[in-house]
């Protein structure tokens, strides 16, 4: 009797418990939005909600193209592209690897939540960190998914697409001689310069297919944000707020790039953000561009955990620093101070 009881014992199945997982909430919010429809309709039936859901929905409908091809070879880049590639057509010098470096930003794109492993990457392969730091900055910031939503968020305007390349890149090319100078390794983790092996060929599709999906669910959620961030700034905040931004370019400069660490965007979508900011001047504008892939909040945060804080604490005020002197000094020069 104790055998069949234990037997009875184990073969009962086991309850499993049910978990609400966001595609069961988003389920329940769509099946509430099509039930209340017509009172959702009369309650947001207001001029300065349907002004904000029309940038909402602009912003989103221009750059997500943009940031789906971007996600996509970012995930090749990972999966297919191994770090030696790099490392043999760099320069051993480091002072001339770095310019190598920033130019191989423009033929290898990926957003900046992707450049940073990348870089770590290229560490433990043994390429010099003055170079892989700053292929971390070029990559988001020059490549041509970058440059081409650039151009169509500012259309009419090359000058912003030229200002732009120029200013990252210079940008990434002084931290790096900066980083070559005065950098101790010391200042790295000892794990971000352990070497990782590279991908095994039976898993390339499989990594391609994690790394894209996860760069496009981190990304597209910082597109959401700041996509909403710029509604409410278009609908809550006065217009001649960012009117006064034109007649203070210091002040404008100032305020735009402390906003581009704030917000956070993927560099493949902060152009059509900052394209909706319409009473912002061309020269801000340029300088939000430019500081947003080098530095912000999130950026700042992965760099903490891949690179350490000892790293991230110098690395990141004084890219800042470099990144809004490079943008000034390129909307000078490009946009003549443009308005």
């Amino acid at each position: 009797m104790e055998t069949i009881s234990g037997n009875a014992t184990e073969e009962r199945p086991r309850t499993r418990r049910f978990r609400v997982s966001s595609i069961e909430i988003l389920c329940a919010v769509l099946l509430v939005a099509i039930l209340a429809q017509s009172r959702l309709q009369d309650l947001f039936d207001v001029p300065a909600l349907r002004t904000g859901s029309t940038v909402f929905v602009a912003v989103c409908v221009q750059a997500l193209p943009f940031l789906v091809l971007g996600v996509l070879i970012s995930g090749a880049i990972a999966a297919f592209v191994p770090a030696r590639v790099l490392e043999r057509v760099l320069p051993r010098r480091a002072s001339a690897a770095v310019g190598v470096a920033g130019l191989a930003g423009v033929a290898l794109p990926g957003c900046e939540c992707a450049s940073v492993p990348v870089a770590r990457r290229l560490i433990g392969q043994g390429v010099a960190p003055a170079a892989a730091l700053t292929f971390l900055l070029a990559a988001p910031a020059v490549n041509p998914v970058v440059l081409v939503a650039t151009a169509v968020a500012f259309p009419g305007r090359p000058e912003m697409v030229l200002a732009r390349f120029a200013g990252s890149l210079v940008t990434a090319m002084v931290m790096g001689w900066i980083w070559a100078r005065w950098g101790k390794l010391s200042w790295i983790t000892e794990r971000a310069l352990r070497r990782l092996p590279d991908v095994e060929p039976g898993r390339r599709w499989q990594v391609f297919a994690e790394t894209a999906r996860t760069d496009l669910v981190e990304a597209g959620g910082f597109l959401v944000l700041g996509a909403l961030i710029s509604a409410a700034l278009n609908v809550l905040v006065p217009a001649q707020w960012f009117g006064v931004l034109s007649g203070q370019v210091v002040l404008g400069v100032l305020v735009m790039a402390a906003l581009a660490v704030v917000l956070a965007l993927c560099s493949e979508a902060d152009a059509f953000v900052a394209a909706s900011l319409s009473a912002v001047p061309l020269l801000p504008k340029l300088v939000f561009l430019v500081v947003g892939p080098a530095i912000d909040v999130k950026l700042f945060a992965l760099q903490a955990g891949t690179f350490g804080r000892s790293f991230a604490a110098r690395f990141a005020p004084v890219t800042f620093v470099v990144a809004i002197v490079c943008g000034t000094a390129a909307g000078l020069i490009f946009l003549g101070g443009g308005q």
